[in-house]
């Protein structure tokens, strides 16, 4: 599927990828320039990486002394207080998914600093990296004096241990959306705000833990990019669709092809969210000509993009499915799960035979402009498209 670009980027406000085709098939889905793909309804990923964050190792084990890393926003001391949250979680014996989840929190309550508050007398002779006022909330995450006392929730291990402890009596927290998880811990009152969290928590993670935001539980074993439909990496991302990729991202050959094909039977191979997020566009593409019949088999010219969705995630990401066999089973405005099934496999479109053609956007930009290549957006997530790095690394 090739795409027009659409009027000028338009931001989107957070609210909030089985059996592939013979070797030998080329697919040519999505032949032709970018007028091939009509958009109506809306208008520096590799920077910063660090090499933990580039690999996957078998000893996720972190350090909490000497140097540390900078990312993004957040300097060494943030980052130490972060690897003191990884390593009580791996002291717990609790699975990186968990890992994702406490740092994604402590980011929302406290921007990973230990805090005193003005309100809470005697906070302030605790080691503290800032002084709040939030009732009488104190520390990495804003604990109250339910949590313990003011010298025990200034502890970043105590507090770590005291999140880690709640979130486990969560029935299926391992499964649910981040947001959702954390909230159940926290009971906050800005429930939503920590799922804009989960895409730097998990680079996070990576980066003091040797790839651990992009492992899956796999019969009690911690395995490194292997996650695929249902099972979810702890990054919370998950591939669409088994198999390898047939035809790739703007190719020199095909420069105007703004996602990738993966070859699956038609009609019984289920499309799964890559993650959790928010449908923002579920319905039939016209073709060049401006019909609007999904419903049968397309070609290659045809143009458009077929039965497709758009699902917005966290951190402005935005992902696309297309040329379904018929109607999505999702609509616009629903919130999906990572791996909820969102339609199967068809060649609607601007198509050449069955496959999913898939696209990672960023910025929130649906139009070309923003598309970038999935392959290792999707691997560095721990859910490659092409079934590669199969290491399984044991805890």
């Amino acid at each position: 599927m090739a795409g027009a670009d659409q009027p000028p980027r338009r931001r989107l406000r957070l609210g909030v990828l089985l059996t592939a085709l013979t070797a030998t098939l080329a697919l040519l889905c999505c032949g032709g320039g970018t007028a091939a793909f009509f958009l109506t309804n809306l208008g520096n990923e590799q920077k910063n990486l660090t090499s933990e964050e580039l690999s996957c190792e078998k000893d996720h084990r972190v350090k909490v002394t000497g140097d540390m890393p900078r990312l993004d926003k957040y300097g060494p001391t943030q980052m130490r207080n972060a690897a003191v949250i990884i390593k009580v979680g791996q002291e717990m014996k609790v699975p990186p998914r968990g890992w994702v989840i406490a740092v994604a929190t402590a980011m929302q309550e406290s921007a990973l600093r230990n805090l005193a508050n003005s309100t809470v007398a005697g906070s302030g002779r605790y080691s503290n990296e800032g002084v709040g006022a939030d009732h009488d909330s104190v520390g990495l995450f804003q604990q109250r004096a339910g949590w313990g006392s003011v010298a025990q929730r200034m502890s970043p291990d105590y507090a770590a241990r005291k999140f880690y402890e709640k979130l486990l009596k969560v029935d299926g927290w391992e499964r649910l959306p981040l947001t959702l998880a954390a909230q159940r811990v926290q009971i906050s009152a800005y429930p939503d705000a920590y799922a804009k969290h989960e895409d730097t928590a998990s680079r996070i993670v990576n980066a003091l833990a040797q790839g651990a935001a992009r492992t899956v539980q796999i019969a009690d074993k911690t395995v490194c990019d292997r996650a695929s439909a249902r099972t979810i990496a702890a990054s919370g991302w998950t591939s669409p669709i088994p198999g390898r990729v047939g035809s790739g991202f703007r190719t020199a050959s095909r420069p105007q092809h703004n996602g990738v094909d993966i070859g699956a039977p038609k009609g019984t191979t289920p499309i799964h969210a890559a993650a959790t997020g928010r449908v923002l566009v579920a319905r039939c593409d016209p073709d060049h000509r401006g019909r609007l019949d999904c419903d049968v088999d397309g070609y290659p010219g045809k143009g458009g993009c077929g039965w497709f969705v758009d699902i917005l995630h966290a951190g402005g990401y935005i992902s696309r499915y297309c040329h379904m066999v018929e109607k999505p089973l999702v609509v616009p405005g629903q919130e999906v799960r990572a791996g909820e099934i969102i339609g199967r496999v068809g060649s609607s479109g601007n198509s050449s035979g069955p496959h999913l053609h898939f696209e990672v956007h960023r910025d929130g930009d649906r139009s070309s402009r923003g598309a970038i290549d999935p392959v290792p957006f999707m691997r560095q997530r721990g859910a490659p498209l092409n079934g590669s790095s199969v290491r399984q690394a044991e805890r």
